[in-house]
């Protein structure tokens, strides 16, 4: 894959000028757009920035993380609270996300979107109210493990780590969980399966393939 050195600012604007071309991937009326990445990536702030880009342009955006879809501690913490298996598998609710965030995106869907569902610190639901998204409006979900169960993204980008660069940027108290992140690259593929890769080893000065039919580096 070859990929040219660019700035985050930079990155967010060409993402966003691109989103004003795409259309829902199931010709509903509002997008959904995916920023895929292991916690020490930060997808949340490629996704807040993005957000802002799109924001200035009119979009009505809602940014919406996976961690507040995390399902309740006995069913994640069933085999143990530090089980790479289960981590990748059973710790997000993937079925509360299609309900709640792409479900009302479809075509003759309400556009009501949930912003989070459980906080891990309580253990409860969090009550947040339904976000109602207008015509033309953007989710942007980030988080890991994204990309592999089909959700209808009219655009991906995945946040790669080398596996040095992601044990040295990954706290030490969830250094357990690198063994998911490697099982997922050997079994999902995401920087495959993304319209966009970045790579982000140096969080100073990341790296990307292009937007998907542009004439800049892509991955054969």
């Amino acid at each position: 894959m070859r990929l040219e050195a660019i700035t985050w600012e930079r990155l967010a604007g060409e993402l966003a000028r691109h989103g004003d071309g795409l259309s829902a991937a199931d010709g509903g009326l509002r997008l959904a757009l995916g920023i895929d990445g292991a916690p020490a990536a930060r997808t949340g702030e490629l996704a807040e920035r993005l957000a802002q880009e799109l924001r200035v342009r009119g979009r009505a955006v809602l940014v919406v993380s996976t961690e507040g879809f995390l399902r309740p501690a006995s069913l994640r913490f069933e085999y143990g609270k530090r089980d790479p298996d289960a981590y990748a598998d059973s710790w997000f609710d993937t079925g509360a996300l299609w309900r709640e965030v792409f479900g009302p995106l479809e075509a003759g869907g309400s556009g009501r979107v949930l912003p989070d569902l459980w906080d891990p610190a309580t253990d409860r639901a969090t009550r947040t109210p339904y976000h109602p998204l207008p015509e033309g409006g953007v989710v942007i979900v980030h988080g890991p493990f994204l990309l592999g169960h089909w959700f209808p993204l009219a655009l991906s980008v995945h946040l790669s780590l080398s596996p040095g660069a992601l044990r040295r940027r990954t706290e030490e108290a969830e250094q357990w969980t690198l063994p998911a992140f490697a099982r997922y690259e050997d079994e999902v593929a995401p920087a495959d399966r993304a319209d966009v890769v970045v790579r982000a080893d140096d969080p100073s000065r990341p790296a990307w393939s292009g937007l998907p039919g542009a004439g800049g580096p892509r991955r054969p």
